[in-house]
């Protein structure tokens, strides 16, 4: 019985970027058969079964794909491919796999080539998909790139190398206003716009701000890198007492519901990370569960998946709290934007030597300043000065987030 290709749940108005095999390629379960671009990531879609692909129902480069739409058809081992090549639903023509040879008896005389058939072979520059991102959005051309990755392919270096040649004539001195290059907004860049700007309409935003004592933190850092082995960041220290935090304050760990608050039962941190698409926001799950060591492995792994665009559906949906940190850009202070349903996001600047008061003398010390932004609908402020002052202390005295 044939298989359906759908599109996976949890990936409302994605992007086809690219089928990975053509109809009348042979498939086992798992294969990878095509790559979408959903709103936080390229996602690989495998083969649901094994067989043979009789037929692509949405070309590459469609956009705004519903879930659980059908993509293709694959024909089951011992079934006719050809049969169910057939076309494809609302009329668009689909393309399909060919028919099988025909026996010596009944062969007939070959027919003359076409244009069409003689353009079955894909001439597609074989790249990585972040490596064709960057080409986009620099206007670069992949066919005129050489691939140093495995039979060729084009990965990020190569688009990296040639942006930094300088070009091999100079441009004439312009005569008129050059227009600028439009470039097209990807679907991440498309909802990000949108989620945000709907963010900061419909959600009351509050801001505090605490500086917080950060010495202590650095001394266990190297401590740690000593008689451990391991040397968290700073902002692993700050997963671990924002979650910590959630779990002594629940109230903060909440969305807002048109009927009621929604009380979330797991501790669920998302970090946010830039990846040249736009922001992404994986998740630690259970993070007040995890030791530090185990939320810098998690924290790391999950950040090179995301700027590879790797990263599962189930890695960067939900979550109960983010935190953004732009501390290793030498940003001082900075409000950072809800991200619903989320309630609270937590903003982390750079640990910097500041001038303290010490027993009644100045003195110097590391300090971070770290800023929430709440949604007024579920957190008042007595419950986000609570919340910020807890995760102050746990900072500020590091060996409660050892245990």
């Amino acid at each position: 019985m044939s298989i359906d290709i759908l599109m996976p749940a949890g990936t409302s108005e994605a992007t086809l970027t690219r089928w990975a095999k053509r109809p009348g390629d042979a498939l086992e379960k798992g294969d990878v058969l095509l790559e979408i671009e959903t709103d936080k990531a390229i996602v690989e879609v495998e083969a649901p079964g094994a067989g043979v692909l009789a037929r692509i129902d949405v070309p590459e480069g469609s956009r705004g794909i519903e879930a659980g739409a059908r993509l293709g058809l694959i024909a089951a081992p011992g079934e006719d491919a050809a049969a169910l090549a057939v076309a494809a639903p609302n009329g668009a023509a689909a393309q399909t796999a060919p028919a099988a040879p025909a026996t010596a008896a009944q062969a007939p005389a070959a027919p003359p080539a076409t244009a069409a058939s003689a353009a079955m072979p894909s001439t597609r520059v074989k790249a990585s998909p972040l490596a064709r991102r960057l080409a986009q959005a620099a206007g670069l051309a992949l066919s005129a790139l050489h691939g140093s990755g495995p039979g060729g392919r084009i990965v990020k270096v190569d688009v990296e190398r040639a942006l930094q040649q300088p070009p091999l004539v100079a441009p004439a001195a312009p005569t008129a206003p050059i227009a600028p290059t439009a470039v097209a907004h990807t679907t991440m860049r498309r909802v990000i716009a949108q989620r945000l700007s709907e963010a900061k309409r419909n959600v009351p935003h509050f801001y505090l701000s605490v500086e917080v004592d950060v010495d202590a933190v650095l001394a266990l850092r190297e401590q740690l890198q000593a008689q451990a082995g391991i040397k968290p960041s700073v902002n692993d220290f700050v997963v671990k007492a924002v979650a910590l935090a959630m779990k002594r304050l629940p109230a903060v760990n909440a969305s807002w519901g048109d009927e009621a608050m929604l009380r979330h039962e797991r501790v669920d941190v998302s970090v946010a990370v830039a990846t040249p698409g736009g922001l992404v926001t994986p998740i630690v799950r259970d993070a007040d569960t995890k030791s530090l060591a185990a939320i810098q492995a998690e924290v790391k792994a999950l950040a090179a998946r995301a700027r590879d665009g790797r990263l599962k559906a189930e890695e960067y949906q939900g979550g109960g709290f983010t935190i953004s940190n732009l501390g290793m850009y030498g940003v001082r202070e900075f409000f950072a934007i809800v991200n619903p349903p989320q309630a609270a996001i937590l903003a982390v600047g750079a640990c910097e030597q500041r001038p303290v008061v010490r027993h009644g003398a100045l003195a110097v010390g590391m300090r971070m300043t770290c800023s929430l932004s709440a949604d007024h609908r579920v957190i008042d402020g007595a419950l986000g000065a609570e919340f910020l002052a807890a995760v102050r202390g746990l900072i500020e005295a590091p060996l409660a987030l050892l245990v």
